[in-house]
């Protein structure tokens, strides 16, 4: 039931916006230590606001991660567990990932019993417009972009998608994972990979109507960007700014996606593009006087990826933190969060409180003075508002994670247990790492604590529930 809210009752609620970077590891903003890559919309958010230095996604990859930072579940709850692929590349192939059920209560389904008007401008990855898992029937009053993950390959597609209708763009379809021959490939070759509409650009001006449009408030935005996800693709001006900083050679699709002359500056770009996103939504909230009355939230994800061009060595993309996307170490799983609220957040503010993106859906909750039965997360709403003494701690964070050979692991106080290639190997042992002195998870101590492998094995008779997807199924 949707309940009517008069004008001043509304305004009492903020608005919210959550920003989804794609790919984007812990350690590829300035604010969190980047040194290459300029980012200074985010790094003035995280100076106006509070950065967590703890925070998690709930999964390595793109869709589970997404289907769980909506609903508020781990990953041996959720109904999404991984990346299952319907279709293929090509626009007449288009069919998306599995749908995320209808029975699922999503985080804006609950804030539109509190009257707000919900909008997701990004990509999607949770079923396509004419299955369950379409947004508009998850809860969003309004959606842009793209519907399928594997579309996203690539920057410049054919069309995206708004409310449930094609929205063709002005160039046509491109196999972005054709490879070029490095004794043979010209600049024309490359300049095939670029098109003339660039996607996050339209995502920007979708979100800045709605932003324009919903100005009465209360709105919720969602706005998952591709970036710095693969292919290696940016608008020309932001590679020039890079160029001739990095010694690079040309990447010619040796391990999948587009092609690029330049593929350290491209990815930099990418990044910086986003920034200046960041930068262009937090003008158009002080330029309606929305700024005090919204709550803007960053995060992303999963950590760096692992091919494409990229090259996470190169930027120290996760801090030196262990893994990569796709993995359960923390360079897989631990995010950046950052979170501006002026007069509410303090302020340059720093927290080392441990949380996980399943938790946003009770934070959210408890903002707009909901009740929430059914959730893995805690709020972490006092932390926010610098009210320590009531924010209460998880007892342990939980992953299982079917994909890359089936992986477990946990997180309790600072110890962590990590089970891998459990589909081959499912007696394989914990091993624990003591985050406290061993952020990079180098020294297995599992030896020295019988007691913690137990107990984590416990934790997951307790909190795994069989999927009904086969391939998601990897514990005996």
């Amino acid at each position: 039931m949707i309940h009517t809210f008069t004008h001043a009752q509304k305004t009492q609620l903020p608005n919210i916006i959550y920003i989804y970077a794609d790919d984007m590891g812990y350690g590829e903003l300035g604010c969190y230590g980047q040194l290459k890559i300029k980012t200074p919309n985010l790094d003035k958010m995280a100076r106006e606001g509070i950065r967590f230095t703890q925070h998690y996604t709930s999964m390595p990859v793109c869709a589970p991660a997404r289907a769980m930072l909506l609903t508020g579940k781990h990953g041996g709850h959720s109904a999404i567990r991984g990346n299952l692929e319907l279709g293929g590349f090509k626009d007449e192939e288009e069919r998306g990932q599995k749908p995320l059920p209808a029975t699922e209560f999503t985080i804006a389904e609950m804030l539109k019993q509190k009257g707000y008007s919900t909008a997701v401008t990004g990509k999607w990855g949770l079923g396509m417009n004419n299955t369950e898992g379409s947004p508009l029937k998850q809860g969003f009053d309004y959606y842009y972009g793209y519907l399928d993950q594997k579309q996203a390959h690539n920057f410049y597609p054919s069309h995206l998608w708004e409310n449930d209708k094609w929205d063709t763009l002005p160039q046509p379809w491109l196999n972005v994972h054709k490879k070029l021959d490095p004794a043979t490939a010209t600049d024309a070759d490359f300049a095939y990979y670029i098109g003339k509409a660039y996607a996050p650009a339209k995502m920007t001006e979708k979100a800045l109507a709605f932003i324009e449009k919903s100005k009465g408030g209360p709105f919720f935005l969602y706005m998952p960007y591709t970036i710095p996800h693969v292919s290696l693709q940016a608008p020309d001006e932001y590679v020039k700014k890079y160029i001739d900083l990095f010694y690079e050679k040309p990447y010619y699709g040796e391990n999948g996606y587009a092609s690029t002359k330049y593929p350290l500056s491209t990815y930099a770009a990418m990044i910086t593009y986003l920034d200046d996103q960041v930068g262009i939504i937090m003008e158009k909230l002080k330029a309606l006087g929305l700024d005090e009355n919204t709550i803007v939230m960053f995060s992303s994800d999963n950590g760096a990826t692992f091919n494409g061009g990229v090259n996470a060595k190169y930027f120290n993309s996760v801090g030196g933190l262990r893994g990569l996307k796709m993995d359960v170490y923390e360079g897989g799983i631990r995010e950046p969060f950052i979170a501006r609220w002026p007069g509410r957040i303090k302020a340059n503010s720093v927290s080392n409180h441990i949380s996980v993106q399943y938790d946003l859906m009770a934070t959210l909750a408890e903002l707009t003075g909901q009740a929430l039965s059914k959730t893995d997360g805690i709020s972490f709403l006092p932390e926010l508002l610098g009210r320590k003494s009531k924010q209460k701690k998880h007892d342990f964070l939980y992953w299982e994670y079917p994909e890359k050979g089936g992986q477990l692991a946990i997180r309790m106080s600072n110890f962590k247990g990590v089970k891998t290639d459990l589909k081959h190997n499912p007696g394989n042992a914990w091993q624990i790492f003591n985050l406290k002195n061993d952020r990079n998870e180098t020294t297995d101590i599992a030896a020295e604590h019988p007691d913690l492998a137990k107990r984590f094995d416990e934790i997951v008779k307790e909190q795994h529930v069989d999927s009904v997807v086969e391939a998601w199924r990897f514990l005996k």
